[in-house]
This record gives structure tokens, C-alpha cells and sequence, in this order.
């Protein structure tokens, strides 16, 4: 009996860094600890609701060809305060990439690049809050 392969959620987000060091001060202050797990040029942390990896990558490691700067892809994390973790995260020396925007229905969505060039998305998704809350 064969199975169709399927995607099963997220289990990493990496974001590069060539100020390994500076970046990993900055990803613990954000989420407010230290990395689970470190080896030289990467750490992880688990956060969230559902324990969601974050990687940071020194850019020595970055595979040839890969982009670096902002991408095509946006990853965002669920927030209950769209407005106010921007600020935060402006505060901390991120730059604004798309401010809080309503896409209606509750959703509300946000981008800033880091200080070391990766596109962090922060979103408030009330269908989110229903899974976590055990509403659906």
C-alpha cells in the first residue's frame, strides 16, 4: 500500500545573517531567551503555540545561489497586536517593509526586514485563534 506524501506543517524557518553573533542577540530579545539548541553559526529556538522552530544561519553557510536580502516568500508569525509588534520591532532597528494593513474578515498582516536583511511577516489570524483556542 503506497501513501501520497503531504505536507505535515512547519517544522523550520531558517533566516541567514552575516553578523551571526549580532543577529542571535537580537532573535533572543525578540522571543525573550536564549536559543535551545547551539552549534557554530546556528541556533534554534522553539516558540509559539506549537513550538515552532526559528533557525538562524550565519551567511558563511548559505548554500551558492541563494538570494540574500529580502525574498518572494513571507513567512509570518501569529501575533495578537499587529500595530504594537511592529513598533516593537521597528524599535529594535527592523525596517519597515508593508505596514499593518486590514485584508478584511479580522486578518491583519505587517512585513519588516530585520537588521540583518531577512523578511519577517507578523499576522493576526482569528481562524488561528479558533485552532489554538480548540474552537474548530
Amino acid at each position: 500500500m503506497t501513501t501520497t506524501p503531504k505536507l505535515r506543517g512547519m517544522a523550520n524557518v531558517s533566516y541567514w545573517a552575516a553578523d551571526w553573533p549580532a543577529a542571535k542577540a537580537w532573535y533572543s530579545e525578540l522571543i525573550g531567551f536564549e536559543p535551545y539548541f547551539l552549534r557554530d553559526g546556528y541556533a534554534e529556538w522553539r516558540l509559539g503555540d506549537h513550538q515552532d522552530e526559528l533557525g538562524l544561519i550565519d551567511s558563511r553557510y548559505r548554500p551558492p545561489g541563494t538570494a540574500a536580502g529580502p525574498g518572494g516568500v513571507v513567512l509570518y508569525w501569529h501575533v495578537d497586536d499587529v500595530p504594537a509588534m511592529v513598533a516593537r520591532l521597528l524599535a529594535m532597528g527592523a525596517t519597515e517593509h508593508e505596514p499593518p494593513q486590514d485584508r478584511g474578515a479580522g486578518f491583519v498582516t505587517a512585513t519588516v526586514v530585520d537588521p540583518f536583511g531577512n523578511l519577517l511577516g507578523v499576522m493576526y489570524n482569528p481562524h488561528y485563534v479558533e485552532i489554538v483556542d480548540g474552537k474548530e
